[in-house]
């Protein structure tokens, strides 16, 4: 891929507001410059999706596997970390979205962080990357990550405290912007400016978040560029300094 191209580091590109026109917004993220996208498996369902699709479109849209905070309840240390394994041999390039999830509450947060471990062991095991989603749960994502530190992590959608930041950063992990970033009530831009550019990472997380111009219509791939123009405008950057780096970060940690 163009060394220049922006990544959308995080979509959820087979997530179904996206079953009339998959292809189309795959065509429309290459049509604007884009050099690629993660579509996450956020489910054993979604991930097998998303397999389907990156083998479909090889060297541009890359897989994850994993199973999130949402559904920890249900995870199955026997069954999905099979499943997991299975589709990393077929090219995933992370574990993940996986993390915990305080806000909502929908599994029992000791199964949230019995399902996160596992998947950390998983990531360890396989030599990858875990994306994690992280929401009013800092002080356990950090000690976490702090007792996988082996890991590479992704803080997905970056919206936490400055103490996970922190520990995040102490450990050389990798800080991923959404659309939030172009949001009136956005308030993190220390955050944007403490992260290394080496650890920066842009995401659309779409079909959910769609920066401005897009607010109130669902997001794709291609918008990532508005999240980049942002993070480059924060730092101070010209746009293509800022897409040529986070694109260099996200072919080192997914490993292409």
């Amino acid at each position: 891929m163009p060394a220049k191209s922006f990544i959308d580091s995080h979509a959820h590109l087979c997530d179904p507001a996206f079953d009339d026109d998959r292809d189309a917004a795959v065509q429309r993220l290459r049509d604007a410059g884009g050099g690629g996208v993660v579509c996450i498996g956020e489910s054993i369902a979604a991930a097998e999706r998303a397999a389907e699709l990156a083998a479909k479109y090889p060297g541009f849209v890359f897989a994850t596997a994993g199973v999130h905070p949402h559904d920890a309840a249900e995870f199955d240390p026997e069954r999905d970390s099979a499943a997991i394994r299975e589709l990393v041999a077929r090219g995933a390039v992370a574990i993940g979205e996986c993390g915990l999830d305080y806000h909502y509450d929908h599994s029992p947060r000791a199964a949230q962080r019995a399902a996160f471990e596992a998947q950390l062991a998983l990531a360890h095991e396989a030599g990858k990357p875990v994306v994690i989603h992280a929401r009013e749960a800092d002080d356990d994502i950090a000690a976490v990550l702090r007792a996988h530190a082996e890991v590479p992590a992704i803080l997905h959608s970056f919206s936490s405290g400055p103490g996970l930041l922190r520990a995040g950063l102490d450990l050389r992990h990798y800080v991923s912007f959404s659309g939030m970033v172009t949001f009136k009530n956005w308030r993190l831009d220390h955050a944007i400016l403490e992260t290394p550019l080496d650890r920066i990472l842009v995401e659309t997380d779409g079909p959910y978040l769609a920066p401005a111009p897009h607010r109130g219509k669902r997001n794709e791939p291609a918008f990532v560029r508005h999240t980049a123009e942002r993070v480059a405008a924060v730092r101070g950057l010209p746009v293509e300094e800022l897409i040529a780096a986070t694109a260099a970060n996200a072919a080192r940690v997914f490993g292409w």
